[in-house]
């Protein structure tokens, strides 16, 4: 290379540094306060962490949840953390159902400037328990929920051209794990399609960030759907999620969600050992592979148990309730996942 070319990719460096600084800076400054912020799934779970941070931080809320008991009650919990949220019932898989919802959103306090696709649904089990309807339904929520989202509010933020989009994946969505096989599938697709998306939303002045966490300790297990031998599944799962060394607490996961989100970050991933996972993954495929396997060799066995799935709450087990799992139902006490 001459010296012209040398100084060009040393001119094309440093202007590309500043560039990014620029961006950073701005990122840094940005408040969420005053913000008319939606989150979906935000009445338990780490939907409702995130909504009790961001109603400190001063957003103007939004959530949105199936359930309208479930939500009723984090009206009252985020009224009591200092301001009330604009609550709506809506179901993220009808698209008919959620252009209704942002429409009321809007009118009611003003154009969306931050949604946060955290809705989600997972089901447990061996995949040979498992039929196409749990895939379609782990793909219906997981990814077509955030695209309906999505379709619903980036009109109005491209005519703005401002707005920040946050799409909850899970480290599930960069390693397939055994007896979670509908749920990576939907989280892989939700990936693929939220860093496509910030690449082609990034002109239009809106900011996607795609968040990808590790194990939680968010009370959600009793919630989800469990096949095959169910109070084994669900025994390994809630243990799984609630030792302290594997896990992030669900207040820590909600600040740094909101922080990348803040910094307009592409992506993040929670927790370090999801973080060693996901670079050990992409350095050595051959050895994850065989771990996953040796994985799968001790989960527990379908036998003949059929396909029906049971949630949670109703395939609780002595070793389900030990003090192994007492973070995690303490997180539930918390975070709504328990009806009062």
């Amino acid at each position: 290379m001459n010296q012209l070319g040398k100084t060009a990719v040393v001119v094309a460096t440093v202007g590309l540094g500043v560039w990014l600084l620029k961006r950073r800076l701005q990122s840094a400054r940005y408040s969420f306060a005053d913000k008319v912020t939606l989150i979906t799934g935000g009445s338990r779970g780490l939907g409702l962490v995130l909504a009790r941070e961001l109603t400190r931080q001063g957003a103007r809320l939004a959530i949105c949840a199936r359930d309208a008991a479930e939500l009723g009650r984090a009206d009252d919990d985020l009224a009591a953390h200092g301001h009330r949220p604009f609550t709506l019932p809506c179901d993220v898989t009808n698209p008919a159902d959620v252009q209704e919802m942002v429409r009321k959103v809007e009118e009611e306090l003003g154009p969306i400037d931050v949604l946060i696709n955290n809705a989600g649904t997972i089901s447990v089990g061996p995949v040979s328990t498992m039929t196409r309807a749990d895939f379609e339904e782990a793909l219906a929520v997981n990814f077509w929920g955030a695209f309906n989202t999505i379709e619903a509010v980036q009109k109005g933020m491209r005519q703005r051209e401002q707005g920040r989009i946050v799409n909850v994946t899970s480290v599930g969505g960069k390693i397939s794990v055994p007896h979670l096989l509908p749920y990576s599938v939907s989280k892989f697709a939700l990936v693929g399609y939220s860093q496509g998306l910030r690449a082609e939303l990034a002109n239009n002045g809106i900011v996607v960030t795609t968040i990808c966490p590790g194990l939680m300790r968010t009370g959600s297990p009793r919630n989800a759907f469990f096949k095959g031998q169910h109070e084994a599944e669900y025994a390994w799962f809630k243990i799984a999620g609630s030792l302290p060394v594997l896990t992030i607490s669900a207040e820590e996961a909600a600040r740094e969600i909101i922080e990348a989100c803040r910094r307009g970050d592409a992506e993040a991933i929670l927790s370090i050992p999801a973080q060693a996972a996901v670079t050990g993954n992409a350095l050595f495929p051959g050895l994850t592979a065989e771990l996953l396997d040796l994985t799968n060799r001790l989960l527990p066995r379908p036998h003949d148990a059929g396909t029906e799935a049971k949630q949670g709450k109703a395939s609780e087990s002595r070793l389900a309730s030990s003090f192994l799992t007492a973070l995690t139902d303490r997180a539930a006490e918390q975070n709504n996942e328990i009806a009062s």
